[in-house]
């Protein structure tokens, strides 16, 4: 498998980590779902976060370590291509969740004063909403974890310079990278209170940090030894994606959870290496590419559609009998899909043609 080739599987794989965030944030819409308790699996689904997270990483480190490694990485375009590649839904979900509290004010309808919070507003148009800077959690709420990858964008030559030091004992790397999820957990547990894994707004920055470097090592780690087995790697595979889903029902440390999360995405991506076509069929692979606006979309979403339906439907609460939450929980695809065609691809091709137009222009500037 060549550098920047598409790993199929883990294309898709985004799909599953932004429904399993979107089950976490939904879960309390559902009739009863109070009385009974959340499922382990649906408890867990913050974790879905670190899944990106991690993905990131090995992503990143798939497509541009080679060009580290020759001294032809040009940091200004990989920044571009990053800020093509998040900042125009999150600018929209923004400016969205704006026009929607302000309608509903307008229509006397109670608002979460903090969405509209003025004095965050700098931060989350600066992407630096999850470093500390922003005083409230305003606005387009999941967007804190694109601040946290705006973060790991800006300091990614660090992580690939550590990887590449390590390249030849990636092992070590990737032990070093689950030695420091597991020292850095328990201690900032110790130190604030409570999870890094529920930071957000204040500590998002440091929560990408070793989920970011876990994905950077296990792609040294990929790379170093390729996969000749294909049986092996598809055991590995199902081992490390039944030990997330029991560990997560379970309810076990955010740590091994995070931990084994990293097997299913280096396993998968050893499946790809074998020409397995595992989660690589082009519906599922679609999907994993819409997962960003999935993400982005849910929050607004999940304002949206109980308040609209307590008022067609006459209910008492933003609590929704099965058929209605299926409902509201569906949805979100074919909003994702009008959101990814309408506004997230068009606007990353735009940006990618303006980059381009600044590449062919330099040298007639340079003549002049």
């Amino acid at each position: 498998m060549t550098d920047g080739q598409n790993i199929k599987p883990l294309t898709s794989l985004r799909f599953f980590a932004a429904i399993w965030v979107v089950l976490f944030h939904y879960w309390p819409n559902l009739a009863g779902a109070a009385a009974h308790g959340e499922p382990g699996f649906v408890a867990k689904g913050y974790l879905g976060v670190e899944l990106f997270f991690i993905l990131s990483g090995f992503i990143l480190s798939h497509v541009y370590r080679t060009s580290v490694e020759t001294g032809r990485f040009r940091y200004g375009a990989f920044l571009w291509a990053r800020l093509a590649r998040v900042y125009p839904l999150h600018l929209a979900t923004l400016a969205a969740m704006g026009l929607m509290a302000g309608a509903a004010g307008l229509a006397g309808i109670a608002v979460d004063p903090n969405i509209m919070s003025w004095s965050s507003l700098p931060a989350n148009l600066t992407l630096t909403q999850a470093w500390g800077f922003a005083p409230v959690a305003g606005w387009n709420h999941p967007s804190w974890s694109i601040s946290a990858e705006w973060f790991a964008y800006l300091s990614f030559p660090a992580f690939a310079w550590a990887a590449l030091k390590l390249k030849d004992r990636p092992l070590a790397a990737v032990g070093l990278a689950m030695g420091f999820i597991v020292v850095l957990y328990a201690s900032f547990q110790a130190l604030a209170g409570f999870p890094l894994t529920l930071a957000t707004i204040r500590w998002g920055a440091l929560r990408i940090v070793p989920c970011f470097a876990y994905g950077c090592a296990l792609h040294a780690l990929w790379r170093a030894r390729p996969a000749e087995n294909q049986t092996q790697a598809l055991l590995g595979a199902a081992f490390s994606g039944a030990g997330v889903l029991v560990a997560a029902a379970a309810g076990a440390s955010d740590a091994a959870i995070v931990i084994g999360l990293g097997g299913v995405i280096f396993f998968l991506a050893r499946l790809a290496q074998t020409g397995s076509d595992l989660l690589s069929a082009r519906p599922l692979v679609y999907l994993g590419e819409i997962s960003y606006s999935v993400y982005m979309i849910c929050i607004p979403w999940k304002i949206v559609f109980p308040n609209l339906v307590i008022r067609v439907a006459q209910l008492n609460s933003k609590e929704l009998p099965l058929g209605l939450w299926l409902v509201f929980l569906i949805s979100v695809v074919p909003l994702a899909a009008i959101s990814y065609h309408l506004i997230e691809k068009p606007a990353r091709e735009r940006m990618k043609l303006i980059a381009e137009s600044w590449v062919t222009r330099r040298p007639s500037a340079a003549r002049a």
